[in-house]
């Protein structure tokens, strides 16, 4: 045996090797699916933690720590093991080639892994959509490094103008009318409004400016029209200046340039909006749709190596696009494992049909929405309060739902004031 394949197997195990790409949901969800099939398994990420995306905005604005939403892989492989007869390892590293035809997966450290069966998972990075200066001078929020990069700008600059009383331009400018925008710039604002009085008192916080852009004349546009114009009236209560109908045509370190000329001074542009698949993706020989995803069949199969799998964000099922939500990751991780064991046992995969449970975003403090399939749709506490349990009860971890349940409670019902964390 060679050392590549001695990777994926202990001993003379010769159960069939299957390496999942990507420790996001869908990777997850994969690898807990076939905790009791007759495999052995290989997770392989860029990190040795699973993030859970949906609250990085918490930790980029100071409400919970990032260990509080990341859970080691290590640690989730090994409780997976622990209950199962399932082989399964970690392998940290970047997938920088595939060769589907010799059915080996090459990382950027380590040597070579050869596998039987391949469900990539790895997840999509921030697409800017090719606007002159975004890359360089907008913070995205698609990673625990990116969110703490938000934060720690966001109190560098504070104490900047705290020192200098240099408020003019002291706006932060928030690009994208999804869940991330939207959450983003009502949670700055309640900060703006509760945080600066007590912490900053010689700041006015009228001169501390958010301002939400959104290309479409709406935000939340995949919710219901009495959501949308819901969520658009708690961000204007808020104070958040919304700017629909507005696209983006440049990023600056100090301004934003909007298409028809304006330009907005900016002390930090948050960019909210789009995902593609990461360059590397390109190098792998797959077909590749709109954004770079891979596309797939109705199996979750590239088809033209039909033993690859494709789960989460990265796939795109040509007549079928999903929407780019935790749900769909999870389903599409969970059926991808179904269709791989299958194939092993010798029967016809299954199409994979989307469950639609709704969708939800938060805009601060006893106000979100909520759009729960076939079900009512809610908005203000309620819906608010069923945003935190659904999220709380998402994460990994006994710790980590203790943790951010207490750290939640604290930041919007334990005081009004809200206190920050500064350090990791």
């Amino acid at each position: 045996m060679s050392a590549a394949a001695s990777l994926g197997a202990t001993g003379t195990d010769t159960r069939p090797h299957v390496v999942v790409v990507g420790a996001g949901f869908a990777g997850i969800s994969a690898v807990r699916s076939l905790r009791k099939a007759p495999v052995r398994v290989t997770l392989i990420d860029r990190h040795s933690y699973s993030t859970f995306q949906p609250l990085l905005y918490q930790v980029a604005t100071g409400a919970l720590n990032p260990g509080d939403i990341t859970y080691g892989a290590r640690s989730f492989v090994s409780g997976v093991e622990r209950k199962t007869s399932t082989w399964v390892t970690f392998r940290k590293g970047v997938v920088t080639e595939i060769d589907p035809d010799a059915k080996v997966v090459t990382l950027d450290v380590g040597p070579d892994l050869t596998y039987d069966y391949l469900i990539l998972a790895n997840g999509v990075t921030t697409n800017y959509f090719g606007v002159p200066g975004a890359r360089e001078s907008a913070y995205p929020i698609y990673t625990r490094a990116e969110a703490l990069a938000v934060r720690d700008r966001m109190m560098g600059y504070l104490d900047h103008i705290s020192a200098t009383g240099e408020t003019d331009g002291a706006s932060v400018v928030v690009v994208g009318g999804g869940a991330t925008g939207v959450e983003m710039a009502g949670t700055l604002a309640e900060l703006r409004n509760s945080m600066l009085p007590e912490r900053f008192p010689e700041l006015d916080p009228d001169h501390v400016k958010v301002i939400l852009l959104e290309m479409t004349d709406k935000v939340l546009g995949p919710f219901d029209a009495k959501l949308r114009r819901y969520a658009a009236n708690q961000l204007r209560e808020r104070g958040v200046e919304l700017r629909l109908g507005t696209a983006v045509a440049e990023v600056r370190p100090d301004r934003v340039v909007l298409k028809d000329g304006e330009e907005i001074p900016a002390q930090m542009t948050i960019w909210a909006t789009g995902v593609a698949a990461h360059d590397t993706v390109k190098k792998w020989g797959l077909t590749q749709g709109r954004g770079g995803r891979i596309v797939v069949d109705s199996q979750l199969r590239v088809p033209e190596h039909p033993e690859v799998f494709v789960a989460g964000d990265i796939g795109v099922i040509d007549d079928n696009p999903l929407p780019q939500l935790a749900q769909p990751a999870i389903q599409t991780g969970a059926q991808a494992a179904k269709n791989l064991v299958a194939l092993i046992e010798g029967r016809a995969p299954e199409p994979f049909k989307y469950f639609d449970k709704g969708t939800m975003a938060t805009i601060g403090r006893r106000a979100a929405v909520a759009e729960i399939a076939h079900g009512p749709k809610l908005t203000g506490t309620i819906a608010w309060l069923a945003w935190m349990f659904v999220h709380i009860f998402a994460l990994l971890g006994n710790r980590n739902r203790i943790m951010v349940s207490l750290a939640l409670t604290f930041r919007y019902i334990g005081q009004r004031r809200s206190q920050l964390v500064v350090g990791d």
